[in-house]
């Protein structure tokens, strides 16, 4: 059974939006919200067949008294007028640093970042400059790096930066822009991209919430909603963490004990210090 929005029916009556990613995870959760209050979306994404499947199991949703349509469109950011973008369109995959090509590099941040800005000038050039509008850049849980995802860390942090720099630039156009940062989400779409390894990668996620559970899709499209509605009139250059605290709690990932850093000078405190690691490694 679908979630139902906790806002108020027909509060986006006429609107519409593009939702780059919005046929799986987050981003068909985030249409189908949309959809649910009047607002009629285009969902854009690389691979047509999914936009297709994903709109036509959108469109029975709909209810009968809405305006509201869905239109699958491949690679496209433009349908009549846009009054909200949501750039939630992306991809990664998982690999160290040293191991990763600079095709791979840039793969990433070509669509994680390069596209979040190019759909922002688009969508701001078309119709927003003129006529305003609301953006949201969905990113990341980055706070603290993102080891084994370099790449995707370096370019939600780049678009974090974005979202503050636009925000200033396109105050007088009456454009608000702000981010949104999920924890760990759980989707059958991530659980297909991750492949075999998507299973102990969540698993190992778990811990480390504060929830001690993940999050899901539906938990993560009411903190759009919001953004976009007039009640969030006021913020702009914002991010907003839906994380359930995760981005305040330890790190899932785990240094292994080791001799590699110089030593701390010697000095007064030298003794004590000794005395504590020693105190440390006896309990290992």
């Amino acid at each position: 059974m679908a979630a139902s929005s906790v806002f108020k029916a027909g509060l986006f009556n006429h609107k519409v939006a593009i939702v780059t990613g919005g046929g799986t995870g987050i981003g068909k959760a985030i249409t189908s919200e949309l959809l649910q209050l009047g607002c009629s979306v285009v969902i854009s994404s690389r691979k047509l067949d999914r936009l297709e499947s994903a709109a036509e199991e959108l469109t029975q949703k709909i209810p009968p008294s809405s305006p509201a349509k869905v239109t699958p469109i491949q690679e496209a950011c433009l349908h009549g007028r846009i009054d909200f973008l949501v750039n939630n369109g992306g991809g990664q995959f998982s690999s160290p640093v040293n191991m990763m090509s600079a095709k791979g590099w840039k793969a990433v941040i070509d669509t994680n970042l390069n596209g979040t800005f190019l759909c922002c000038r688009e969508a701001y050039n078309a119709w927003m400059k003129d006529h305003g509008g609301v953006i949201i850049n969905i990113i990341a849980d980055m706070w603290k790096g993102f080891p084994r995802m370099a790449h995707t860390g370096a370019a939600r942090a780049a678009v974090d930066n974005l979202t503050k720099s636009l925000a200033i630039e396109w105050a007088d156009s009456g454009v608000r822009i702000n981010s949104v940062a999920p924890g760990t989400i759980i989707s059958k779409t991530a659980m297909e991209n991750y492949k075999d390894i998507g299973p102990t990668m969540f698993k190992m996620s778990v811990p480390f919430s504060p929830a001690k559970r993940l999050g899901v899709p539906e938990e993560v499209s009411p903190a759009v909603c919001f953004l976009l509605s007039p009640a969030a009139s006021y913020i702009t250059g914002a991010t907003l963490k839906v994380d359930a605290g995760q981005s305040l709690y330890h790190s899932v990932w785990e240094i292994p004990d080791h001799t590699a850093w110089p030593p701390a000078p010697e000095g007064e405190n030298t003794d004590i210090l000794r005395e504590i690691m020693d105190m440390t490694k006896s309990k290992l």
